[in-house]
């Protein structure tokens, strides 16, 4: 008997209106110049004319479309339909999370939202290549590639004589294909050639830089003889700190402490007292 009445209440009772928001894809990849579809469905229970409203998050929130109208950056190039954003020839700075909110004034929960995450991948770039013209044998040599616009990061790969290097234990050489350096402990005559650098990612075709020449030379004469001459100085430096630095230790080089010590002054002895003729009195005479 408790139950029916507690039945009724329940199916008389106002019903709590709230809206709803969703997308059916909240992570878009696309390609670099294509459309993006940032899609976002909503349901309202009262309100049939609800706010619809797209920000941008970033280092600040911005608008992307507010008040029935797009923001100046997006003003000609995107698009509504219904609640979902659409937004033509997206570059990289396009890339970021988006939200979608929509405002319910009528229902009872009036402001729903829903994250869409956009990642504009851009195919690799030519990349920058940094060869010396020549170097010394003998000599590390490190040399550098560097793409910086391609998403998602490129990998590199690098070529002499337009055959593919490939780093194992043997090799003089090791390559790091995340940095994409090609690091030498010590180049010779044999590592003379043309040497490009190749960089890849998922998001198109590799990109090459132009071969350069690499020559590696023989040290000059005048410039072995100074090299060893300095070599020498510096040496003949070195075995004299440790002759000192020997010297020192054993004790030889210590000051020797003066022996001769100052003599003390001893003043001269008094004058002998002056006789007192006065009271000088003859006990004897004498005769010639």
């Amino acid at each position: 008997m408790l139950a029916l009445p507690l039945l009724i209440t329940l199916l008389y009772s106002p019903v709590c209106l709230s809206v709803t928001v969703s997308t059916s894809k909240p992570k878009v990849e696309v390609h670099e110049h294509t459309d993006a579809v940032l899609a976002c469905e909503f349901r309202t229970e009262k309100d049939q004319n609800p706010r619809i409203e797209w920000k941008k998050r970033g280092k600040a929130v911005t608008f992307v479309y507010f008040n029935d109208k797009f923001t100046r950056s997006y003003a000609g190039r995107a698009q509504m339909e219904g609640a979902t954003l659409t937004i033509h020839a997206v570059t990289q700075k396009d890339s970021g999370e988006y939200r979608c909110e929509v405002t319910a004034s009528e229902d009872h929960v009036n402001l729903g939202e829903a994250s869409v995450t956009l990642n504009v991948l851009v195919p690799p770039h030519v990349p920058s290549c940094e060869v010396p013209g020549s170097v010394f044998v003998g000599s590390g040599l490190d040399l550098l590639c560097k793409d910086k616009l391609s998403v998602p990061p490129a990998t590199y790969r690098w070529y002499k004589d337009n055959r593919a290097l490939t780093a194992t234990a043997d090799t003089p050489y090791s390559i790091d294909t995340i940095k994409g350096t090609l690091k030498f402990k010590s180049v010779s005559k044999v590592d003379t050639g043309m040497y490009r650098c190749e960089s890849s990612n998922s998001a198109g075709a590799p990109k090459s830089c132009v071969a350069q020449q690499l020559q590696v030379v023989e040290y000059p004469l005048n410039m072995t003889i100074l090299i060893a001459g300095a070599a020498g100085f510096v040496t003949l430096v070195l075995l004299c700190c440790i002759c000192v630095c020997v010297c020192r230790r054993r004790g030889c080089c210590k000051k020797e402490k003066k022996t001769n010590r100052a003599k003390s002054y001893i003043p001269p002895p008094p004058p002998p007292p002056a006789r007192n003729f006065k009271h000088y009195k003859q006990t004897r005479s004498f005769m010639i």
